[in-house]
């Protein structure tokens, strides 16, 4: 276990995005007010329908045509279903992550006309990424999870990984999953063929 969290900790990715989060829980600390507290809350709530709504509906696209925009997907996700183990298609890239949260944080912005809700927003998104970010480690090494939710979390994705790739899309956690019907028992689901070949084509669910 100590040996799967130094690399954890120590993947340079993963430092950056810790590094970026204590900057912002430093200015949150500081400005603490508990009315604010809402919006970091709202924060990992937007990160938990976006990080369900990336993978199924953009990571798991048909193979476009566009050669740039395969290469895109197939680093994005489509690698990882060929090759799940490797360390480094496991973590999202830095040049994919750290825009979208700017993204996300420009909306809150628009909407509040505040940088203080702004920043709270945004500590809310960036400590969910690093919520899924482990939760995805951790379910593609060998480590048990101490928790029932924790293991049921690492079956799900297994399943999707390696049984059908149409359900089973929360890493973080499976709430989306069960509104959106796509968590289903084992049982219930075909194998799918594509499964660890997303670049062929299919359908979905």
């Amino acid at each position: 276990m100590k040996k799967e969290l130094s690399t954890f900790f120590f993947y340079k990715d993963i430092q950056i995005l810790l590094i970026i989060l204590f900057v912002n829980f430093l200015y949150v600390w500081v400005n603490f007010q508990w009315e604010h507290l809402l919006f970091i809350v709202i924060g990992m709530v937007i990160f938990i329908i976006s990080e369900y709504g990336t993978h199924r509906f953009l990571f798991h696209l048909k193979p476009p045509k566009n050669v740039f925009l395969f290469k895109l997907l197939h680093r994005l996700h489509y690698a990882h279903h060929e090759k799940p183990s490797d360390l480094k298609l496991l973590f999202l890239p830095l040049w994919y992550s750290i825009p979208n949260l700017c993204l996300l944080s420009s909306f809150c912005f628009l909407i509040t006309k505040s940088f203080n809700m702004t920043l709270y927003f945004s500590f809310g998104l960036i400590f969910m990424l690093l919520i899924y970010e482990w939760k995805h480690f951790v379910a593609h090494r060998s480590i048990k999870p101490v928790t029932l939710f924790g293991r049921k979390l690492k079956k799900r994705h297994l399943l999707h990984h390696f049984k059908n790739e149409n359900y089973w899309f929360g890493v973080s956690t499976h709430v989306m999953d069960i509104v959106f019907h796509t968590d289903k028992e084992e049982k219930e689901v075909e194998v799918s063929k594509t499964a660890k070949q997303l670049a062929s084509s299919k359908k979905g669910p």
